[in-house]
């Protein structure tokens, strides 16, 4: 059977539109030192960990429940005083609720936690979402009061770290920081309407 010339070069076309959707995760290893602490890394060491978490094609195209983790998003949000829809829109800029999400940096989880921030923000499982949840809402709390409750600064914080926020004193002049910011806002404001319609 022919196929319409038309027909295959569109087909082609969307199959490398969707393909550009996706973004690489990277591998995570895990071990645990002589303490028992657990440490992870997406750079392997010889002899030591063990593979975590195997690398996976994260789809970016909203494809994951908005609302799976509505009701943990509302205990954290509960729990530390931090707006419903303010988690929510973090959560949606930083892993698109991908539970499984792992950014090239090696940020973890729903709200993107890096694993040099899991012991304080007491993670064991960052792909645990009532842990990652609630280890990333504690730490927007404590940025918010850093930053005497500025949430456009708290949020570069969180994108970029606090001392490149103290540096500028200002959102810092990078792209990526300024767009999560800007992102972040909208979405905010989107879940905010929906709340007071419920």
């Amino acid at each position: 059977m022919k196929l319409n010339k038309k027909i295959v070069l569109s087909f082609l076309f969307m199959s490398v539109f969707f393909l550009n959707q996706t973004e690489s995760a990277a591998d995570i290893f895990m071990s645990v030192d002589h303490n028992g602490n657990l440490h992870y890394t997406n750079i392997p060491v010889a002899g030591k960990g063990r593979l975590y978490f195997k690398e996976q094609k994260i789809n970016s195209l909203g494809l994951y429940s908005h609302t799976k983790y509505d009701h943990i998003i509302k205990k954290a949000s509960k729990k530390h005083k931090i707006s419903f829809a303010l988690v929510k829109a973090m959560i949606k800029v930083e892993s698109d609720f991908c539970l499984k999400a792992v950014s090239k940096a090696g940020a973890m989880g729903l709200m993107q936690i890096m694993p040099k921030n899991f012991k304080s923000l007491e993670i064991n499982d960052p792909f645990d979402p009532m842990e990652n949840i609630n280890g990333g809402t504690f730490y927007i709390k404590y940025l918010l009061e850093k930053f005497k409750g500025d949430l456009s600064l708290a949020l570069a914080a969180y994108n970029a770290g606090p001392n490149a926020v103290l540096k500028y004193k200002s959102i810092p002049p990078f792209s990526e920081t300024k767009q999560f910011v800007k992102r972040v806002m909208k979405y905010y404001c989107t879940y905010k309407k929906k709340e007071k319609t419920l």
